[in-house]
């Protein structure tokens, strides 16, 4: 979708990541509402999967992935020559982030240009190796950082995420279409804190409302991919470094993430199936 003064992406202008199959970007429209507990457990999910999976921490003023993935305090090592860091792992993902190579109570006070030249270095100046994925975990709203990401390197789809109430369901409305004047395709929506369920009884309760995520589907012609209650198991494994899919796999609610990684794989592999090759003639 073109138009609105924005320019049409140069798409011969995005460079491959050797060694990367497909980048994912998870991304939201406003911050809060779970972007990194998703890209988290997402990642995870699919590496118990058999995957080779990697996941950048694309929020450089607010990286949060060394602590879900309990890696906090860790240091990546680096190659001889300064050039090349080698990637953390945990849960059989290979993780990067800003978080490692600063302290953490360490502002990053930094304008739109050294982001985009940071997040750059994530993506080209470490030593990935081979993925059949590789996660990008957006900071929120649509900035450089995502600007950066989508017009420099091939982003194969964008799994957005909101929760049901109007306020974010606006912002995850303008992040939809930002990734479609960039030609990402969005994969699906998932709905987070759908709804509320009670420790005690194991009630539910709508407390930020319901059907928003299908209203916006059906507004853009994509799907809601996932429904991710607001359960208490899921915010503690985060805070304690344990993501959920990991410390109780047979989990309600790992079984929802595991489920999301599915079918974002299949959604990957419908896109990679309709890319064609024309082969060049000669003689």
């Amino acid at each position: 979708m073109a138009g609105c003064g924005t320019k049409e992406v140069d798409k011969s202008a995005k460079q491959p990541i050797q060694g990367i199959t497909n980048i994912i970007a998870v991304a939201s429209g406003k911050g809060g509402v779970g972007k990194s507990t998703t890209a988290v457990n997402l990642a995870v999910a699919m590496a118990q999967n058999g995957l080779k999976v990697g996941l950048l921490d694309a929020d450089i003023y607010g990286p949060s992935l060394p602590n879900m993935l309990g890696l906090k305090g860790k240091k990546p090592h680096v190659d001889s020559e300064g050039q090349i860091i080698f990637p953390l792992e945990n849960y059989g993902v290979r993780v990067m982030s800003i978080g490692f190579l600063v302290e953490d109570d360490q502002a990053m006070i930094w304008r739109g240009p050294m982001v985009a030249s940071a997040l750059g270095q994530l993506l080209n100046g470490v030593g990935w190796g081979k993925l059949d994925i590789l996660i990008i975990d957006m900071p929120p709203g649509t900035g450089d950082a995502q600007l950066t990401l989508s017009q420099t390197v091939p982003v194969t789809g964008a799994v957005v995420v909101t929760t049901p109430q109007d306020i974010a369901l606006i912002d995850c409305e303008k992040g939809i279409r930002m990734f479609d004047k960039v030609h990402v395709p969005t994969l699906g929506i998932v709905e987070n804190m759908s709804v509320f369920i009670c420790p005690h009884c194991n009630g539910e309760s709508h407390i930020f409302d319901q059907g928003g995520a299908e209203r916006l589907g059906k507004q853009f012609n994509t799907e809601v991919i996932a429904k991710v209650p607001l359960a208490i198991s899921i915010r503690e494994n985060g805070d304690a470094g344990t993501p959920i899919v990991a410390s109780h796999p047979d989990s309600k609610e790992a079984q929802i993430y595991k489920a999301l990684a599915e079918t974002v794989m299949a959604k990957v592999t419908t896109l990679n199936k309709r890319k064609i090759t024309i082969p060049i003639m000669t003689g």
